[in-house]
């Protein structure tokens, strides 16, 4: 299907004088200015429409009223055509010309705000104060999903043609093993993805993945006043924790090294006076891009091995979670997000790299998250990520979580001009 231009009478100055040029050329200043303009015309909706994505509770699975907000907005938007999965996520697609497909994405669901009292302004007021949106999903990832929500839509009513085909997808389950992204991948394979989570504006490449492992330690229940009896598993849990404190990681050039913490730890015991019959310990892997789920069970294995004793059982697997959306999708899922990381001088990088900075007037620095996102999915897929969008990376998942208006304001200009232009690329 061919997009066909808008018949609203644009103003002069919001005319793209020759579609075939690119934002590059040397129509750029003029370009940008309209760009800006469009959005700065338009503040008030995307202020508004934040508010109220932020107003709206979304925890992982529970993202219905979220979706239905976010596909109503894009045909207001006039999207080319929208849709509703089987998972729940919310895709748009505006046509382009013929050139690759460009994918905006980023997702609807937000991890729990904890305590309400502890809020400055209360995590799902949706307030706005001292230049910021407050609330929970601000940074991570609502003000990124408004964003790219309207950057596309701004495209379509101003009549500015892509030179391929864009769609925007609002994920569910992305803070839960990426269901949402999982489930999105077995139907739309674009040729680029850009992952919307806080950079602060600036270029992300890449991202360590994340594995979480379960070390089980089984020994033989006993009386707590009889321990010879039994077989004790926390002594040999203690000592693999403590030579996993020694265990060199692998190392990486781009982020140092990967990493293993311990987190969760149990029993299968509930009274004191007992000795358990095993331990569990839940470890979270970060692992630098080539490193493997195998990779690092065979390590924890060969470490294991040096530290029990005759008679103790073990066992290390990926932890799985038994998932449903609020479309009533079940699933069990392994918890293992790859990581990803773009060459520094990869055409596309450096292609998005000068966009940005034509369309934002300022320089724009590449580095990698430090967190994990959907961008390990998709690239695992075969799709090339480059990752962009508003918010600080430290305010994910934090109490008093806020978002800079100004800051939401320029990532719209910047993802209309990577939905614009990315499409070019080879």
């Amino acid at each position: 299907m061919c997009y066909s231009r808008s018949t609203e009478v644009v103003p002069a100055k919001w005319r793209w004088p020759d579609e075939g040029r690119s934002l590059l050329g040397g129509e750029a200043m003029s370009r940008t200015v309209a760009l800006r303009s469009l959005v700065e015309d338009a503040r008030s909706r995307i202020v508004g429409f934040a508010e109220l994505l932020l107003r709206t509770p979304s925890l992982s699975g529970h993202e219905e009223q979220v979706a239905q907000l976010v596909q109503s907005e894009m045909r207001a938007l006039g999207y080319t055509w929208t849709r509703v999965d089987e998972a729940g996520n919310v895709i748009g697609r505006l046509a382009g010309g013929d050139g690759r497909t460009t994918l905006l994405h980023s997702h609807m669901d937000v991890v729990d705000p904890g305590e309400a009292s502890r809020w400055r302004y209360g995590p799902f007021s949706g307030q706005m104060a001292e230049e910021y949106l407050w609330g929970r999903g601000s940074s991570d990832a609502k003000g990124a999903l408004v964003a790219q929500v309207y950057a596309v839509g701004l495209l379509r009513e101003a009549g500015l043609r892509p030179a391929g085909d864009v769609y925007v997808s609002a994920v569910v389950m992305e803070e839960t093993a990426g269901l949402g992204t999982r489930h999105l991948l077995r139907w739309l394979r674009p040729d680029l993805a850009v992952i919307g989570e806080p950079s602060g504006n600036t270029l992300r490449r890449g991202h360590r993945g994340r594995l979480e492992l379960v070390v089980t330690v089984r020994g033989r229940s006993a009386h707590a006043s009889a321990p010879d009896q039994g077989l004790n598993p926390h002594f040999p849990m203690a000592r693999f924790l403590l030579e996993l404190l020694q265990m060199p990681m692998a190392p990486d050039p781009v982020f140092g090294s990967s990493s293993v913490t311990p987190t969760l730890a149990y029993v299968d015991q509930t009274s004191s006076n007992v000795i358990p019959a095993e331990v569990t310990v839940h470890l979270d892997w970060r692992a630098v891009p080539g490193e493997t789920a195998n990779d690092a069970r065979g390590r924890l294995l060969e470490v294991l091995d040096r530290t029990i004793e005759p008679g103790i059982q073990v066992a290390v697997s990926i932890r799985e979670r038994s998932l449903r959306t609020y479309t009533g999708l079940e699933e069990i899922l392994d918890l293992n997000m790859p990581g990803f990381c773009l060459e520094a001088d990869d055409a596309r990088l450096l292609s998005a790299q000068a966009i940005l900075e034509h369309a934002l007037g300022r320089p724009v620095a590449v580095d990698v998250w430090t967190f994990s996102t959907d961008g390990g999915s998709l690239s695992a897929a075969g799709i090339p990520c480059i990752g962009f969008g508003p918010g600080e990376e430290e305010m994910a998942h934090v109490i008093d979580e806020r978002i800079e208006i100004d800051q939401l304001l320029e990532a719209t200009v910047g993802y209309m001009a990577l939905a614009l232009e990315m499409g070019r690329q080879n």
